[in-house]
């Protein structure tokens, strides 16, 4: 019965009888959704807004309970579907009438080729052959199972819903299938979603899927063979012809796919355009082959992904090209058509829905009771061993593919048909909320290499290295653990700058041991005799979509990070620098971004995480009088992306210890400010407050280096008696202090900027004796470094050397921020270096930096204020046009997350 290629022949002739329509359409009153089979492509747009639309609408409420988007596409279907707007006087007669649904099934069917071809390539051998022996039990025993309950089933159910003309070992077999089948595609998502492709439970579960999937398949195509051969003999001429064409598929033309990708370059540089053909015609090929010979077409396309070489990413790259349509257009499409054969309203009787409940249960038990079972016997604990058959249960699109062919087949009614799509959609429904529930973060174990003892989540980012203890003191505050976050190719050029910034000078063995010494009178706890070692660890961000592209990249992370290019960079620059790079890869949802980063500088000990971020490009507009307005493109948040958005308020209130460096990269790349070959100067307005103090204490740290020198001006708002108030001529800068009350042993950070999002950052609500203690600290931290006696020989010569290359000094104006950016300007190459001011800041600069954006005619200001604050915002948006950089700062303690802008 090879209904693919019959649509194909029967639509060729409608078209051969196609006549000329009229020009007029609309206009001429005649009515545009009216079905005409010589022109049916005016229906066809309606049929596909009206399915993409709904199958959209549903994703996004289902996306929010962490549900695959294959519910919200099959209850999609279902609802335009008899169930419910076939319900409705008309609805089906005028949208999806009889007759265009040839037409939608040939484009549908098209595209279930296309989703079998990427299905296929994602099965990647290597993961079976890794855990060949263990998977291979869980995979058998979750398909044994299923298939005799399914068989066992099919007996009452045959003698009450199935014609009696349908011969009962068809529908036998198609329901232990149908039982047996898991929906890897499903599975593969569900495992990068919960994070859970580095853990012991679902390496297991990935290759047991692939093994389940393949012998799945295979099961299918026999039973096509069978039913369409119509006798045991055909049916096996049948099946020796397909086992033929997979050998020779897998031996002799794989081979030959290789050697073409590697004669092009597709694996070097990607598919290019003679490969892609050479691919789609072998995807054809393969579909057109087992059509004809008496098995559904899915196969052969199924089959060409298989033998698709996966050398150099080139399956990846494939699939990035094909997923958009298949995902958005052509999969909705077929499970709408499933969705009109599927009419719940036909569960009417208690027999009925009894029948429906025990095809859920059993399906349910058979999967999970012998996934369960012979994971326990494999060694695995109870928890564990739930968890994968909880995973295996997953049926899904599969599953579905799998009834409709019975369907088509006339194996299924209606009514069974319906029973089965019910008990899909609420297996695949309930199994994220029961592996969260079954295996929890905190008990999940992190598969290990080389023998190594499993461990915990808990236990990796659980307690530190004793000899990871912050060495950071009041009188020698540096940093040398960082956790540097790669995003895009554009960062790297300021992420580079910034780590050759804050990278500490290694100072002479005399002069470390005289401050050493020199510490100990002084302090209590010195610091001890050696030279602490930079740590520089490099995580790459990848955002996993809902594209199965990034699935693929997710279980081969570990191939990923040798090859990712970000990383590669970074750490040449490492050995070029003769600095210890570490580099990790991790691929993450969306609103999960945040929690990997404060959790990978956790595990790490960092004490600062440096964050790249490109402002908003200047675009220069003309208004009506000639005049030329500089506006601001509006981007997106920068901390949207780290920390969260407002569709996550909690992301606001992440509890780290690890304080965050926003660098702003003005993108003037051919006069940058913070180039790393010569000297450079920095420039810290101070206004006082806990993110002003960490600023300070972080442009002490960059003067250590003999390259870098500084100004820093104490500013402070106060009207001035007999001065006109104007644009002042001079500007200040700010310093720091700190008391143990107030701040936490902290970390700092270079041009850095710490942004929340447009849920801005949670503090506590300050009251009359937390301002003056910070205002006291303010005093005390000024005092500390600008007052200090730099021939004073308790002070330990590095600090002495870092505070000779500053300068003080303090300021009064009205207009401190015009006065700060104008002080700026002055300096020919020059880092700004500012505290985000959004904690206990003594001064409010919201309607002075009003004014300035209103001048300077800036867009977005609001955005970047909550993300920066008000002072680098006014560097940042006005100022970084006068000077070459900016940067923010500020502080994170228990509940809050900041860091410093340059």
């Amino acid at each position: 019965m090879p209904e693919f290629s019959d649509t194909i022949i029967g639509l060729f002739d409608s078209l051969k009888r196609r006549q000329a329509t009229g020009e007029g359409g609309l206009l001429t009153g005649s009515d545009p959704s009216a079905f005409n089979v010589s022109d049916p492509l005016r229906l066809w747009i309606i049929q596909v807004g009206i399915i993409i639309m709904m199958a959209q609408l549903l994703s996004l409420g289902l996306g929010r309970m962490k549900q695959p988007k294959v519910i919200a596409e099959v209850l999609g279907g279902i609802l335009l579907g008899p169930t419910a707007f076939g319900r409705i006087p008309g609805f089906t007669q005028h949208i999806f009438p009889s007759p265009s649904l040839p037409y939608l099934s040939l484009v549908a069917n098209i595209g279930l080729c296309l989703f079998l071809f990427i299905v296929g390539l994602e099965i990647d051998a290597s993961i079976i052959k890794r855990n060949a022996r263990m998977s291979a039990v869980v995979s058998l025993a979750g398909m044994a199972l299923p298939f005799g309950l399914g068989s066992a089933l099919s007996v009452p159910l045959y003698h009450h819903f199935i014609d009696p003309s349908v011969p009962f070992t068809y529908f036998m077999l198609f329901t232990g299938v149908a039982y047996s089948i898991t929906a890897f595609p499903v599975l593969c998502r569900i495992l990068t979603e919960l994070k859970l492709l580095d853990t012991t439970v679902g390496i297991i579960v990935l290759s047991a899927g692939v093994g389940n999937d393949v012998v799945g398949w295979t099961l299918l195509a026999l039973s096509v063979a069978l039913v369409n051969a119509g006798s045991g003999l055909a049916a096996l001429w049948v099946l020796l012809t397909c086992v033929a064409f997979t050998i020779f598929l897998l031996f002799v033309v794989k081979r030959v796919m290789l050697w073409l990708a590697r004669a092009t370059g597709s694996t070097d540089n990607g598919p290019t355009m003679f490969y892609m053909t050479a691919v789609m015609i072998l995807l054809w090929a393969c579909a057109f082959f087992t059509d004809i010979v008496g098995v559904n077409a899915i196969f052969g396309a199924f089959l060409a992904g298989i033998i698709v070489p996966r050398e150099g990413g080139l399956a990846i790259a494939l699939t990035e090209k094909l997923e958009d349509m298949v995902s958005i257009i052509f999969l909705p499409l077929y499970f709408t058509l499933s969705g009109l054969n599927t009419d719940l309203g036909l569960l009417d009787n208690g027999i009925t829905w009894a029948f429906t409940i025990a095809i859920a249960c059993l399906a349910f038990l058979g999967k999970f009771g012998g996934c369960t079972i012979a994971s326990r016997l494999s060694g695995f604990s109870w928890r564990e061993a739930s968890t994968i058959g909880a995973l295996m249960s997953c049926k899904g699109l599969v599953e579905l593919i799998v009834l409709n062919v019975g369907l088509s087949a006339g194996i299924l009614s209606s009514r069974v048909f319906s029973m089965f799509v019910l008990e899909a959609l609420t297996l695949t429904f309930m199994t994220t909320p029961l592996v969260t529930a079954l295996y929890p973060p905190e008990r999940r174990v992190i598969a290990t290499s080389g023998g190594a003892p499993a461990q915990t989540r808990d236990e990796e980012g659980g307690d530190f290295d004793p000899d990871k203890k912050s060495l950071v003191n009041e009188e020698q505050p540096w940093r040398y653990r960082f956790t540097v976050v790669l995003d895009k190719l554009e960062h790297m050029p300021c992420m580079m700058a910034l780590t050759q910034l804050v990278r500490p000078p290694i100072p002479e063995f005399s002069s470390l041991t005289t401050a050493v010494s020199m510490s100990a009178v002084s302090d209590p706890a010195p610091l001890k005799d050696k030279t602490p070692e930079v740590s520089v660890s490099a995580l790459r961000l990848i955002e996993l979509s809902d594209r199965t592209s990034a699935v693929m990249k997710s279980s081969t992370a570990d191939t990923l990070i040798h090859t990712d290019p970000l990383l590669g960079i970074f750490r040449m620059f490492g050995e070029l620098n003769d600095l210890p790079v570490s580099t990790s890869l991790t691929i993450v949802p969306y609103d999960d971004l945040a929690h990997n980063v404060a959790d990978h500088a956790k595990r790490n000990a960092s004490q600062l995480i440096l964050l790249p971020w490109l402002p908003p490009s200047a675009v220069t507009t003309e208004s009506s009088e000639g005049a030329m307005l500089r506006r601001e493109k509006l981007d997106h948040n920068p901390f949207e992306v780290i920390f969260g958005t407002s569709r996550d308020k909690s992301a606001s209130v992440i509890h780290s210890q690890v304080y965050v460096a926003l660098f702003v990269d003005p993108g003037n790349h051919h006069n940058t400010g913070a180039g790393t070959g010569g000297s450079h100067h920095i420039f810290l307005p101070f206004f006082g407050g806990p993110d002003d103090r960490l600023a300070l204490e972080f442009v002490v740290q960059l003067c250590a280096n003999p390259k870098i020198s500084a100004t820093v001006v104490k500013m402070e708002k106060r009207e001035l008696e007999n001065t006109p108030i104007g644009r002042p001529l001079t500007a200040h800068s700010d310093i720091k202090s700190d008391t143990n009350s107030l701040a936490y042993p902290h970390q700092h950070g270079s041009t850095i900027t710490s942004v929340i999002g447009f849920p801005d950052t949670v503090y506590g609500q300050p009251n009359t004796q937390t301002r003056m203690q910070s205002e006291t600290a303010d005093s005390m931290i000024w005092s500390r470094y600008a007052s200090r006696n730099l021939s004073d020989l308790d002070t330990p010569a590095p600090l002495r050397a870092a505070l000779s290359r500053i300068a003080f000094s303090n300021f009064v104006s009205p207009v401190p921020l015009h006065a700060a950016i104008q002080r700026a300007s002055i300096c020919q190459r020059v880092l700004v270096v500012t505290g985000r001011s959004k904690r206990l800041a003594v001064e409010d600069h919201h309607a002075e930096l009003k004014d300035l954006v209103e001048e300077h005619r800036v867009a977005g200001h609001e955005v970047m204020s909550k993300t920066i604050g008000d002072v680098a915002t006014a560097f940042v948006g006005v100022g970084m046009r006068e000077c070459d950089g900016c940067a923010a700062g500020c502080e994170c303690g228990d509940r809050v997350v900041g860091g410093c802008v340059v």
